[in-house]
């Protein structure tokens, strides 16, 4: 059994994200394959999908509602799991096969090399996989260290990258960024809509637009001026694979 794992908290992705994702894994998955949701409230999630209450993290109470509150997965035995997880964020769209991503150097922390940094050894974790508990210690350091660990990294991702022993990157063209990778470049932005290379898997919608504002062409923005350049043509393919 394959098992993914997500988190949500909060209200801004409801219980249908979970349960798109839920049915998009299906999907894209030959091999049996499970969901596992992390959080703080389960109503009208999909009853194939195990839910699971959040643990509990040391952190402050203004980012515990931020992704730092991600490193409960590197708890050791993060609800009764084992071997290798591959963690989902809800803020994405999968476009092909997630098996892949389980036989891909199997026993490592894989994890995408973050867009905006490439050649910095910086992971985005939109999309990881690591084996429970053989780095425990990412989760243990923030529970003994917090103060110093918050004073040296500003984002997590960062403190993982910088801390974890082994880690390697997905193959480039599995993991793409919508805006980042695939929006054309301005002015093409107005005229042409992003288009979906072949070997992408995975889809990332980091801040706005989210997956069903792009698919229809809206990009909310709340400074009148940025609209003169953050557009996006209405994107068939999200429709199709979300």
């Amino acid at each position: 059994m394959q098992t993914v794992i997500c988190m949500k908290w909060g209200t801004r992705y409801g219980a249908d994200f979970v349960n798109r994702l839920h049915a998009a894994i299906l999907r894209n998955t030959a091999r049996p394959t499970q969901l596992v949701c992390l959080t703080d409230d389960p109503t009208g999630v999909n009853p194939n999908v195990r839910c699971e209450p959040i643990p509990d993290i040391n952190l402050p109470d203004e980012l515990v509602v931020t992704p730092w509150r991600k490193l409960v997965l590197w708890k050791d035995g993060i609800a009764g799991l084992c071997g290798d997880i591959l963690f989902l964020d809800l803020d994405l769209v999968i476009t092909g096969s997630l098996d892949n991503m389980f036989d891909f150097e199997p026993g490592r922390f894989c994890v995408i090399e973050n867009w905006t940094q490439p050649g910095k050894g910086i992971g985005n974790t939109s999309c990881f996989r690591w084996p429970v508990g053989k780095h425990s210690y990412i989760f243990d350091k923030l529970s003994t260290e917090r103060d110093r660990i918050l004073s040296d990294y500003r984002i997590e991702q960062v403190y993982i990258s910088r801390e974890v022993d082994d880690m390697v990157f997905w193959p480039r063209l599995w993991c793409a960024s919508f805006k980042h990778t695939l929006l054309p470049r301005w002015p093409m932005n107005f005229f042409k809509a992003p288009a979906l290379p072949s070997e992408t898997k995975i889809v990332a919608f980091t801040g706005k637009p989210d997956q069903d504002e792009a698919a229809v062409g809206k990009w909310p923005v709340t400074t009148p001026w940025k609209r003169l350049y953050k557009h996006v043509r209405p994107t068939a393919w999200i429709t199709e694979h979300w």
